[in-house]
């Protein structure tokens, strides 16, 4: 390994940022991060016609909720910058001439409708070592005559120039040897008409120049390692190669394919870590956080999607998982996404957090519901009653809202089919014994609403439920008499009296 680990991550804001991006992230973070290194966030932005307005600050947005914080990139700075592709335009022009002139790359003046020409007369045309010498380009058109259409300034890219038969190899951190025959792979562009690099040379020479050490990529761009490993090579940097691991595709929960960042609404979950607006449709795709996730749930989810630390434990603090990663626990094999046990993750930590940690989630999720929080030592009781039964941060909505709001609307099924006069008179009996009470602790309540049943001949169990439904509208919420002690007298006079009213009609 090398002495000082940097690793990057390299989004192109070309749309929303999907949860297979975060968790290589996630991976290139942790890795870092365990062996005291540094994580660069860079934005490649060289492809100007699919850039799309907000999906770098969104991309900002989505590390920032993940609390991941580059320590290197285009807001943060950093020695190497700068750390958008499209501010270093004039390097990548530099280096890919150099590479014409060594003759590992070679300019290539053919139009978009040529090309397309030759794919509609020819069957899976390749531009390459068998079909560049038909094509117009500075290996078939003489020297002088490509000066002058340079000088013209002819639209013209510049491609790499792959040599026929020869076997590429490299060492995968995760997947041990892999090799290629240089045969299959075509000529690709490296820089575009535009002036622009593609990835393919951009990611390298930006690798080389900011000092990267290990790189975390997924398993789809495994077929582009040919290109890369032979620019490493021509541009005599071999030496400073990176490492690389290739990381297992997170799949649909079927298994059948990648997970898609349309899979969302097909399978009815998010895909997003935050709320994407389609730019073009303005369609709208829910993300992880609207949803109702924690970023521990949601970063716990991704961890082990595809790794584990070989024990049983699965759940795991950001702390945690940096002490603990390690490559040798990457899987080879995809990893299906399970949304309900994302959930699961997600709930377990709603459990294990503190009401204080939880207070301004929940605070988010009422104030959107048009709710209106009373002062925070009364929410961080009710968080403490109802975290247990919250699977998602929009469950405390449903489990606690009748804290804040009387309901309106009762499960009467559940209560008037056994309704009766001596039932009614239990009911209002207790509320006016509890009326002038400042205080109902619960377990002092509760003694006095079963006496009062036991002098009443009711069993206990007869009026227990319709005072839960009394107060909360049903069957759900944490222990009745925790529910009666934290909404006080008042309230719960009001409210019985007013389920009376509806229970005897």
């Amino acid at each position: 390994m090398k002495d000082k680990v940097r690793v990057r991550f390299a989004p192109s804001p070309t749309g929303g940022l999907h949860i297979g991006g975060v968790r290589t992230i996630l991976f290139n973070y942790l890795f870092a991060k365990h062996h005291h290194g540094e994580f660069i966030l860079r934005i490649e932005d060289t492809d100007q016609t699919r850039f799309v307005e907000g999906a770098e600050e969104y991309i900002y947005n989505c590390l920032n909720w993940c609390g991941i914080k580059p320590d290197e990139s285009s807001r943060d700075g950093g020695a190497y910058g700068p750390y958008r592709q499209s501010e270093r335009k004039a390097t990548y022009r530099q280096y890919a001439e150099q590479l014409v002139k060594a003759g590992h790359a070679y300019y290539a003046f053919d139009t978009a409708e040529e090309l397309e020409s030759k794919r509609q007369v020819i069957e899976n045309f390749r531009y390459d070592h068998s079909s560049r010498k038909h094509l117009r380009n500075s290996l078939t058109i003489p020297h002088e005559a490509v000066e002058s259409l340079i000088k013209e300034g002819a639209p013209h890219v510049i491609r790499i120039k792959m040599p026929e038969d020869e076997h590429i190899s490299f060492t995968d951190m995760i997947r041990g040897d892999i090799s290629f025959n240089s045969s299959e792979v075509d000529d690709k562009v490296l820089l575009k008409a535009d002036g622009m690099p593609t990835y393919h040379l951009a990611v390298v020479v930006d690798d080389y120049l900011m000092k990267i050490s290990h790189v975390f990529r997924g398993e789809e761009w495994l077929p582009s390692s040919p290109v890369h490993l032979l620019l490493w090579k021509y541009f005599g940097w071999e030496q400073e190669m990176p490492q690389w691991a290739h990381l297992p595709l997170i799949l649909k929960p079927d298994g059948n394919g990648k997970l898609s960042k349309r899979d969302g609404e097909r399978f009815g979950f998010p895909v997003y870590p935050i709320n994407w607006v389609d730019a073009k449709t303005g369609k709208r795709a829910e993300g992880f956080v609207e949803t109702g996730f924690l970023p521990e749930g949601f970063i716990n989810m991704l961890a082990m999607l595809g790794w584990n630390d070989g024990t049983d434990q699965e759940l795991f603090s950001m702390d945690e998982l940096i002490e603990k990663f390690s490559l040798e626990r990457i899987h080879k094999a995809g990893a299906k996404f399970d949304y309900e046990k994302a959930k699961w993750y997600n709930g377990e930590w709603i459990k294990r957090s503190s009401a204080q940690h939880l207070l301004p989630y929940v605070k988010q999720v009422l104030n959107h519901k048009k709710i209106n929080t009373p002062h925070d030592d009364y929410l961080l009781k009710v968080i403490e009653m109802v975290k247990e039964r919250c699977v998602l941060l929009t469950d405390f909505y449903d489990q606690a809202s009748f804290f804040f709001t009387a309901p309106d609307k009762w499960d009467t099924n559940a209560v008037k089919p056994k309704w009766s006069a001596e039932k009614e008179a239990f009911f209002l009996a207790f509320a006016d014994a509890i009326k002038d009470k400042n205080q109902l602790e619960s377990t002092a309540t509760e003694s006095l609403f079963k006496e009062l049943a036991a002098e009443k001949g009711l069993k206990v169990g007869e009026v227990m439920l319709p005072l839960r439904v009394m107060l909360v509208g049903g069957k759900f919420g944490p222990q009745v008499f925790d529910i009666v002690s934290q909404l006080g007298a008042n309230e719960v006079v009001y409210r019985i009296n007013n389920a009376v009213e509806v229970f005897k009609d």
